[in-house]
């Protein structure tokens, strides 16, 4: 299953690259430079019904081609099973732009160029698709078929008799109700709508397939629009629910210049990572959250706290931060936050460690930051006094203050740290008993709330248990809560102990030691390795099915989010002068930010292989690897 040829070389991305549109609410468009959808995800409209959560993918697709005279020349491109690529309009792709939103623009035989732009309202407004000629003459007709499903994002569709074709016209307006338990679509056009239902079977998603996952779905079209591309414009706007009495005297291409320019507005024209940043603030209720990653994540509350550093605090967003953390301050329950808030509405998962402590030292930073109303701020500051409260007297999951001052946590079958993959029952990096970074953020933590006599001790107990005598840090102590068993792989989280974190909390030559360890055995140019490549359970590659993929996440797979306390500590070690800075931009930052520009256009990924090349994998857009690269920009632009 190769991806079709680059048609026009290394003046297009790689077209397998994907590009992404996110709608303010969770929902989202996203598709591939190629316009092949190579993942169930890929599609022109997915909503979130109780934002952020419950995406549902209504229009997954389109078919589109041009009549010039009489000769027809595809702009689309489907791959079917068991392995055809039909239609080939990547054959006449010439450029491609992500920058302000996805644009293509395919050269056609005889002189004609066209151009397709997609924008995604950040206001529920819908997609906006508009198609222009912008060189050649003569007649020129454009017609598009709109490819439905109508299903939650994470699932496929296949052929069925419930599936329901009927239009209904208002106006410029069609709108189609596959499923009445679900919301209808509707489609505002500047072109005539022909109703002919059809069904396109056995689409082949490349990706879903390499990851070992069912790979095949049908989708509806109930019709075609068509548009004479002599009369202006052709504009297609995509929205969930039914049509409305505007609607009637609407004129789409009037609206979709409205929507344009009103992103246009609202997207910061001179900094293409703070519009990739705000692509993660989404609404939540009456306030604000972030989501973890597009397409597949919600808001996690570690990747929450972790990530608006860089995304919120760095640019000032005080009055998002605000809203978020105070929401959150109020879920604090028995000392712990939730891991995450389900898709399906259950009760929030209480199952991490580190979360709470993320809690607590963002939100002091956020207070050193912005000055806030002292009601807030009080608010803040008790939340914070409750985890440190509830995490002194004994929590979940044996989450507690142990006898040396130091935080122990950790039972059976549960993953309680970042590093939380799991097949079946088997947990595959347990790190029961005192993780190092779990430490680092407790001794910050208490740091902090001014709690100097727990954090001394604490302390004073890590330079004794955690120092290995051939460098670096154990990465957990007390492991399975046997009292001296260390665990001293060579693993990523020392470093929370020298950068990352407000404070380092072990001395200079120690500190000097545990960069040295992780440079040479973990940093690559995608981010920090999960494992040394010596160890014999290394993983290099992140690939297979998910069993196998879960199995490597965190035993070698890069992170590119580690790449922030790594510069961090590096910086706290070499020197934070002019030189350095300027060292670790060119050495660290720079080969990030290359990554921007090919496998999620404009983001950063999830994470990597281990092994050169550093394959990016896993999410295309992660929130936190994002966030650590505006930190880390920050950290080396600013004295």
């Amino acid at each position: 299953m190769a991806p079709v040829a680059n048609p026009a070389g290394p003046s297009l991305p790689p077209l397998t690259a994907e590009w992404l549109e996110a709608d303010g609410a969770g929902g989202y468009a996203s598709g591939t430079v190629s316009g092949e959808r190579t993942r169930r995800y890929h599609a022109l409209l997915v909503v979130a019904t109780t934002p952020p959560t419950h995406r549902l993918a209504l229009v997954n697709g389109v078919e589109v081609w041009v009549e010039l005279g009489d000769a027809t020349w595809w702009l689309s491109t489907q791959r079917y099973t068991p392995d055809v690529v039909y239609p080939r309009g990547v054959d006449h792709l010439a450029l491609f732009a992500y920058d302000p939103w996805p644009r293509w623009t395919w050269a056609l035989p005889g002189g004609t160029t066209i151009v397709a732009e997609i924008v995604v309202a950040s206001d529920g407004a819908g997609t906006v698709l508009t198609w222009r000629r912008t060189t050649g003459s003569g007649p020129a007709a454009l017609h598009v078929r709109p490819l439905l499903s109508g299903r939650d994002h994470h699932a496929l569709m296949h052929e069925n008799a419930a599936f329901a074709f009927p239009a209904q016209t208002l106006g410029r307006a069609v709108t189609w109700h596959p499923y009445a338990a679900l919301p209808a679509v509707t489609a505002l056009a500047s072109g005539r709508y022909r109703h002919d239902p059809v069904w396109y079977r056995h689409f082949l998603y490349t990706a879903e397939a390499a990851r070992g996952l069912d790979a095949t779905e049908d989708l509806g079209s109930p019709g075609i629009f068509s548009f004479d591309l002599d009369a202006g414009d052709a504009t297609l706007v995509l929205r969930a629910g039914t049509a409305r009495g505007a609607d009637a005297d609407c004129h789409p291409g009037a609206l979709a210049a409205r929507l344009r320019s009103a992103e246009y507005a609202r997207r910061n024209p001179h900094d293409a990572l703070a519009r990739a940043a705000d692509a993660f603030v989404v609404r939540r209720g009456r306030g604000s959250t972030i989501v973890a990653g597009y397409p597949w994540f919600t808001d996690w509350g570690r990747d929450t706290f972790i990530a608006m550093r860089g995304l919120l605090l760095t640019r000032a967003r005080f009055d998002v931060a605000a809203r978020i953390l105070g929401a959150w301050a109020s879920a604090v329950s028995a000392g712990m936050l939730p891991n995450r808030f389900p898709d399906a509405g259950a009760a929030p998962e209480y199952n991490t460690v580190d979360a709470a402590l993320w809690f607590v030292v963002v939100v002091h930073e956020y207070l050193a930051l912005a000055d806030p109303p002292a009601a807030e701020r009080a608010t803040l500051v008790a939340a914070s006094n409750a985890i440190l409260d509830g995490y002194t007297q004994g929590t979940r999951y044996r989450i507690r203050a142990d006898g040396d001052g130091l935080l122990a946590c950790g039972v059976p079958g549960v993953q309680l740290t970042w590093m939380d993959a799991k097949v079946g029952d088997r947990v595959i990096t347990p790190r029961i008993g005192k993780p190092v970074e779990v430490e680092a953020l407790w001794i910050n933590a208490l740091r902090l709330a001014g709690r100097d006599v727990a954090a001394t001790r604490a302390q004073a107990a890590f330079l004794t248990r955690f120092v290995l005598p051939t460098g670096g840090l154990a990465d957990v102590v007390d492991a399975d809560h046997v009292a001296g068993r260390i665990d001293p792989r060579v693993r990523p989280n020392q470093i929370f102990a020298v950068g990352g974190l407000p404070r380092a909390i072990v001395p200079d030559e120690i500190a000097r030691r545990i960069v040295a360890t992780v440079e040479s055995e973990l940093v690559t140019p995608m981010g920090l390795r999960t494992l040394a490549r010596a160890d014999p359970e290394y993983r290099g590659r992140y690939e297979g099915d998910p069993a196998c993929r879960d199995s490597a996440y965190h035993r070698g797979t890069v992170w590119p989010w580690l790449m922030g306390p790594f510069v961090e500590a590096w910086l706290r070690v070499n020197g934070n002068d002019a030189t350095h800075r300027e060292l670790a931009r060119r050495r660290f930052v720079a080969p990030l930010e290359a990554q921007l520009a090919t496998f999620g256009l404009g983001f950063l990924p999830e994470i990597a292989d281990g092994d050169p090349p550093h394959a990016p994998r896993g999410c295309p857009f992660q929130a936190w690897s994002l966030g650590e690269l505006l930190r880390l920009r920050h950290l080396v632009e600013t004295a």
